[in-house]
């Protein structure tokens, strides 16, 4: 006869908790923590065994039993986090509730974001709290992020193609993520930058002179690191096509070229194609448009900028190419791949979840690939 586990209790829940726990979790915006509790818990109302609820949701067995075994114990109260040892609080679970609701889900009248004196104005609590209620819940109203998402009608196919070839490129063959830096500014400060001192960053003034432009094409072998590298003045088609024949006489004859390239007018005009035809060991593959971050070589390049470039003053653009060149020559002499892990289904369900939370509604042309 089979052994048995400790049975567990029944979970019943009255129409008042009910009702609680589903505004809890289906509010895209309210705290995450809070959202996942009310799920395990309505859940397991529902007669779902404790390892079908942490399959379902994506939690580990132990948490569904410590949520339940506390809800049971304490009710609502009890998917709060847990009191410590000292002075009971002074503000209610409601009013915790109503700050991070009217943080997350509106405006204050007359400003784009809350500030900890607005709320405090609003709820009737202190800034301090306020702050305290924000730092629990990760929450920072003061600070925008910056996102930008592609509209290309073939996102879904260039994706799986680029993150393809990082997982499994193809035998006898090199893969290389291509693109141009271009426009980088021999930059003079004046004056000079004061020391580092202790305590303070290091004082720079904003007046600078401009020296000239230079643009860097660089190819990045995702295998072993290295980069293939031109600089040139100007940044057009004929300049991308005298690098494309540096690659071709740097790269053995007998090796295919897969390039990685973002969809830049330079890279698609007739004179590229006509070239490209009369070398069909090359290979490109098209990123998807607003979408840099998959290209390896975005990556490189800001290896190069914040060391080397960004802080640095040149006199001229000659002095600015020779700086480039060293360090290039430099990360040639111990190159680094980088390691590319989420496959491209990791990709499309991140970007799918991303677009239920700022529409509500399972955007289409980001279904999981199959």
């Amino acid at each position: 006869m089979p052994r048995t586990g400790r049975p567990i209790p029944p979970l019943v829940l009255s129409d008042e908790e009910r009702t609680t726990l589903a505004r809890w979790s289906r509010q895209a915006k309210s705290a995450q923590i809070l959202a996942m509790r009310a799920k395990i818990i309505l859940a397991c109302a529902d007669g779902t065994s404790n390892t079908d609820v942490a399959t379902a949701l994506g939690v580990h067995l132990s948490t569904v039993g410590k949520w339940r075994r506390r809800f049971l114990r304490e009710r609502l109260d009890g998917l709060i986090d847990e009191q410590r040892p000292g002075r009971p609080p002074s503000i209610s679970l409601d009013q915790v509730e109503q700050v991070v609701a009217a943080t997350l889900e509106q405006t204050p009248r007359n400003a784009t974001h809350w500030s900890r004196k607005s709320m405090a104005e609003r709820s009737g609590l202190s800034k301090s709290t306020i702050g305290r209620i924000w730092r629990d819940f990760g929450l920072k109203p003061h600070r925008p992020d910056a996102f930008k998402l592609s509209t290309d009608p073939q996102f879904i196919e260039k994706v799986v193609d680029v993150v393809g070839l990082y997982h499994n490129p193809p035998e006898r063959a090199v893969v290389l993520c291509v693109d141009e830096k271009s426009q980088i500014r021999a930059l003079d400060r004046s004056p000079p930058a004061l020391p580092v001192m202790p305590g303070m960053p290091e004082p720079r003034t904003h007046d600078y002179a401009r020296n000239g432009i230079t643009s860097l094409f660089a190819a990045f072998n995702i295998a072993d690191g290295t980069v293939i590298s031109e600089l040139h003045r100007q940044h057009r088609a004929a300049e991308f096509k005298r690098f494309l024949a540096t690659i071709d006489t740097t790269v053995p004859a007998d090796l295919d070229m897969h390039l990685i390239c973002d969809n830049y007018g330079t890279h698609r005009t007739p004179a590229i194609r006509a070239w490209l035809t009369r070398h069909p060991r090359f290979h490109m593959h098209l990123t998807p448009t607003g979408s840099s971050w998959i290209n390896q070589v975005e990556r490189w390049f800001g290896h190069l900028t914040e060391p080397k470039i960004r802080r640095r003053t040149h006199k001229s653009v000659q002095s600015l190419e020779a700086d480039i060149r060293a360090w290039i020559t430099d990360w040639n002499s111990n190159p680094r791949p980088f390691v590319w892990t989420r496959t491209a289904e990791e990709i499309l369900d991140s970007l799918a979840r991303f677009y239920r939370r700022i529409s509500g509604v399972e955007h289409q042309r980001l279904q999981p690939y199959t």
